[in-house]
């Protein structure tokens, strides 16, 4: 008979555990994703739109991509690939980025990884000492987890509909004499709406000028981390620029991120990459080997193959784009009828990504005698209420309880967007007439 196990009771055992790790939280995205599984094991009807995820029974990954991978397991791809990506991917990623966005990167300037996260942790890690200032704007993915794990100070700058949800050259150019790194992320998780090259070069030119100043100063220079991982996926008038594009003399202060999860629905097989000056990526590889942040070899040899077939990748992804649009348009054009109908609601017309943000103002009212105190109170009404599993901007490091929501159109089908809204139209005119 086994013996039974006995550990020490929480506090004590608490009390054992690092300051980093005693101060750091868990993801309230993984959390509410964690209630809706829990729903759906009872046999809840949910419409599920928490994870920026794809449902491979409605976004399968490319069946090229596919087939590559099969034959790279066939063929004994299964041991150990060279921790800072295979030279095959690299030189695969180099040829991509020029032929579809004109960069001319080095193969020496590209680090492969598992996944877009393990880059954007490792420039942190990089660039970054304890106390150095890191600005991003809120929401934004990540950084505030990012910022207590490496010790850095974050500077957030609030943004709003009314600037897209992007900070503008107004809002950063006080804080960039202090400040190591500027995080930005376009087409933008969780907002769904995509940065004008305009405003892309206005910032761009803030670092480039900061820099000129540093660098007669001898001073240690800024960086720009620009998240690029959802480039391909914009619609209607957005048009997606890259800074080191509109302005090349950023390329030495500049780290470009990208991965084949969002592009390719392929966020299960692991394989991103950056771009960046080649004595950072020597050092970021060096941090990340340590970790063992390298991505799968079988899925790398893949990759390096799926790369080069441009006819098969734009037959891809325009078919990719076009049922998420479906998507993101359906829910668009709900809230904007509930919005002409006089409810409380605000809808940002969908650009990027898979996202879509909406307003719905419900903080203040109440539904069948509870309080609405709260985005959080709101969220678990409309789940309870009307099975619609939605994410707020909380989640992203928003303070204020604005009534702002994301929702991502990944995992569900049109049929189920369709059978939803109607549930939720009815719980906000509940909540909007109390």
């Amino acid at each position: 008979m086994s013996p039974t196990l006995r550990f020490t009771p929480a506090p004590e055992s608490g009390a054992a555990l690092s300051a980093l790790a005693r101060g750091v939280q868990g993801s309230i995205i993984l959390k509410i994703g964690a209630e809706i599984r829990a729903m759906k094991a009872r046999g809840e009807d949910v419409c599920n739109l928490t994870i920026g995820d794809f449902d491979p029974a409605h976004f399968p990954i490319p069946r090229a991509l596919d087939e590559e991978i099969r034959t790279a397991l066939s063929s004994g791809q299964t041991n150990y690939p060279a921790s800072d990506g295979i030279l095959p991917l690299r030189e695969a990623i180099s040829a991509y980025y020029q032929r579809e966005l004109g960069l001319d990167y080095p193969v020496d300037g590209i680090l492969v990884a598992s996944g877009a996260r393990p880059l954007l942790y490792g420039a942190y890690r990089t660039l970054l000492d304890p106390g150095d200032i890191v600005l991003y704007p809120v929401p934004s993915w990540n950084n505030e987890y990012f910022v207590h794990l490496s010790g850095a100070r974050a500077v957030e700058i609030p943004v709003h509909a009314s600037s897209n949800f992007f900070p503008t050259a107004e809002q950063v150019a006080p804080h960039l004499k202090s400040a190591r790194l500027l995080v930005l992320n376009s087409p933008a998780n969780p907002t769904g709406t995509v940065l004008a090259p305009e405003e892309l070069r206005k910032l761009g030119e803030l670092v480039l000028a900061e820099n000129r100043h540093r660098a007669w100063r001898g001073r240690r220079p800024l960086y720009l981390l620009y998240d690029q991982v959802y480039w391909t996926l914009t619609f209607g008038s957005a048009v997606h620029a890259t800074p080191v594009g509109l302005l090349p003399d950023l390329a030495p202060y500049t780290i470009l991120l990208d991965a084949i999860s969002k592009s390719f629905c392929a966020t299960g097989l692991r394989v991103g990459w950056g771009l960046m000056p080649p004595v950072i990526r020597s050092r970021m590889a060096d941090i990340l080997g340590h970790v063992g942040a390298w991505a799968p070899k079988p899925e790398q040899v893949a990759t390096a193959a799926f790369l080069g077939r441009a006819d098969e990748i734009g037959a891809f992804q325009a078919g990719m784009k076009q049922a998420l649009k479906e998507r993101l348009d359906l829910l668009h054009d709900g809230f904007s009828e509930m919005r002409a109908a006089g409810l409380p609601v605000y809808v940002v017309e969908p650009q990027g990504a898979i996202y879509l943000s909406v307003k719905i103002g419900l903080v203040g009212k109440q539904h069948g005698g509870t309080p609405l105190r709260t985005n959080e109170d709101v969220r678990a009404l409309l789940l309870r209420e009307a099975g619609f599993g939605v994410v707020p901007f909380q989640a992203f490091g928003l303070k204020e309880e604005s009534g702002w929501f994301r929702m991502s159109v990944g995992s569900v089908s049109i049929d189920d967007i369709r059978a939803v809204l109607p549930r939720v139209r009815a719980v906000i005119e509940e909540a909007a007439r109390a």
